[in-house]
């Protein structure tokens, strides 16, 4: 029976037929080496020690996230610190996302700040040195045997990036340059990478058709559109009233892009209430389920941000360093 199998299995690869690609589970665990450099020790439902890789595979996950900041003061997310967090998702066996911000530190539609290194360029010197970067990142993940499946040229760019120079709705025309200038770095080291723009607020297709139309407008390319979906976030700007309202409209929106721009699309950050981890569930379920099943298949999985972290930040998926509820809502989608 083996035999055939594999038998079988090389008839189609050579006939063009090739085994479906899976729906994508992941988390962006990019604060792992912090949590350990804090002493910081993690521990599945049952009690058992566990590193956050290796936990997140349990839970059933396929693939995990990692943001890069261009010069770190204490190394944390630098390109050698994604290196060794990402040696243990290869040996695991999970796909890899890279995110570029493109800052010396957090990056995201409130801020876009351009690295100290890089202040005072020009656009084209900001350009070469976006490319020169992206480029050695990557460079040193393969050349330390790292697959790498999804490159994010920038991090929430609802609004450009590198900021006054990207700024889009100032100067369009540049941010689709310096985005260019990603997307042939990406190419130049993992050619088959999809390179993802990223933003927020999937709920509002206003934000998504202003960067879109205009990196097309300026010649920019980008193999992918990274979405991010938060319930909480959108009550509190009263963009919805519910999260339901968050879950149809997000899922509308990936068909109309879809559509409109002829790619696929992916939640690159969810989260929902640590502190309500019954109703925390429930709200991911949806999303997931929405994701594989109201997207007229656009939509090519899910990744929750950051679902280790506690206290400080309120869209975790952990309490007293376990697992709640919420992330059985990936357990099962996995099954």
């Amino acid at each position: 029976m083996g035999r055939l199998f594999v038998i079988l299995m090389a008839l189609l690869w050579t006939s063009g037929v090739q085994a479906a690609e899976p729906f994508w589970l992941g988390a962006d665990i990019s604060g792992t080496s912090e949590l350990e450099a804090r002493g910081v020790q993690l521990y599945n439902a049952k009690g058992e020690k566990r590193e956050n890789t290796e936990l997140m595979k349990e839970l059933g996950l396929n693939a995990v996230r990692y943001r890069v900041w261009v010069n770190p003061k204490d190394g944390l997310c630098s390109k050698e610190d994604v290196l060794q967090m990402a040696l243990r998702a290869k040996a695991l066996g999970l796909a890899i996302m890279i995110d570029f911000h493109y800052s010396d530190w957090w990056a995201d539609p409130a801020k876009q700040n351009i690295p100290e290194a890089w202040k005072g360029m020009s656009y084209k010197q900001m350009c070469k040195a976006l490319a020169k970067h992206t480029e050695e990142t990557l460079r040193l993940l393969k050349d330390n045997g790292v697959d790498v499946k999804w490159v994010q040229v920038g991090n929430e760019t609802t609004d450009g990036f590198l900021w006054d120079v990207g700024r889009a709705s100032t100067n369009m025309k540049h941010y689709a340059g310096l985005t260019k200038a990603g997307y042939k770095a990406v190419k130049k080291v993992y050619k088959d990478a999809v390179v993802i723009v990223h933003v927020d607020c999937g709920c509002d297709i206003k934000r998504y058709n202003f960067i879109f139309d205009g990196l097309k407008r300026y010649g920019a390319k980008w193999d992918m559109i990274g979405m991010s979906v938060y319930p909480y976030w959108d009550q509190d700007t009263s963009l919805e009233t519910e999260w339901q309202g968050t879950v149809r409209d997000f899922a509308y929106n990936i068909r109309v892009l879809g559509r409109k721009y002829n790619c696929p699309l992916m939640v690159v950050e969810t989260g929902v209430e640590a502190k309500k981890p019954v109703e925390g569930k429930v709200i991911m379920k949806a999303i997931i389920d929405a994701s594989k099943n109201r997207t007229d298949g656009f939509c090519k999985g899910v990744f929750y941000w950051a679902p280790e972290a506690e206290g400080h930040y309120p869209l975790g998926a952990f309490q007293n360093n376990r697992p709640t509820a919420i992330m059985e809502a990936f357990t099962e989608a996995a099954k």
